[in-house]
């Protein structure tokens, strides 16, 4: 399975959040949110990202680059446990994904089997007929998926650029997003436009991301903070072993 665009584009979804969110360390007022500054404003968003358990994040649109619009809409959290799909463009095929615990299943449908995969793919998609790929979350031809599912990974790139102070960081006005108060903080950067809503309650999570300019026009949303990621896992009569499909197991690492 030809999963390394699927790793791909969730490495620059995670670089988006990284770059929007990015601020450096300063003092904390007492006063509501969207009176404060917006490098404050950012911080806040930003250690509220770092701090939560689990989220659902869904992606829409064109990441720039020429990179083909894609769309991911994932619940994930800290244990590497995630449920969603990834979509790599219209007509160009979606995963399904599934992991939990040290256990991951993935279902391209027909679109992914006959683009990503031309040599083959349609043989692979007689052969599973509709159900999944089980696999150990070890699994070297599955790992893009794995890497997918790791909330970790979003958090660490969220990290690593904290101290960023490329560009330039703007305060928008106070608007709503899906029912949402929000502040908006927008980081100007290379031709590009980043901006973070930024939820006026509670922890002051960031709802949305949008990127804008260079060719990209996508948006990042963000809901579900702290609710677990759902539970349920495919039935065996709705799996194939990955080995029974793709070979002999390669070396674990």
């Amino acid at each position: 399975m030809t999963g390394q665009r699927i790793a791909t584009r969730a490495a620059v979804c995670a670089a988006v959040v990284a770059l929007a969110a990015a601020g450096g360390t300063v003092a904390r007022a007492d006063d509501g949110i969207e009176s404060l500054p917006a490098q404050q404003i950012a911080d806040r968003s930003r250690d509220a990202l770092l701090g939560v358990a689990s989220l659902h994040l869904r992606v829409q649109g064109d990441l720039g680059k020429n990179r083909s619009p894609m769309t991911v809409d994932l619940s994930l959290d800290r244990n590497g446990n995630c449920a969603g799909a990834v979509g790599l463009g219209e007509g160009k095929g979606t995963v399904t994904i599934v992991k939990r615990g040290d256990t991951v299943w993935a279902k391209p449908d027909s679109d992914f089997w006959q683009n990503q995969v031309p040599f083959g793919g349609s043989a692979f998609e007689s052969v599973l007929a509709g159900r999944y790929l089980k696999a150990t979350a070890s699994d070297s031809r599955l790992r893009p998926v794995v890497g997918a599912c790791d909330l970790d990974t979003f958090r660490q790139l969220v990290s690593d650029n904290a101290d960023s102070t490329a560009g330039t960081l703007t305060k928008g006005k106070v608007t709503t997003v899906d029912g949402t108060r929000a502040v908006p903080v927008t980081r100007t950067l290379r031709g590009q436009e980043l901006t973070a809503y930024v939820d006026t309650r509670g922890a002051h999570y960031p709802v949305r991301i949008t990127v804008r300019g260079d060719g990209a026009d996508a948006a990042v949303d963000f809901s579900g903070f702290g609710k677990p990621v759902p539970s349920a896992t495919p039935p065996p009569n709705d799996s194939v072993d990955v080995n029974a499909v793709l070979g002999r197991a390669p070396a674990q690492s």
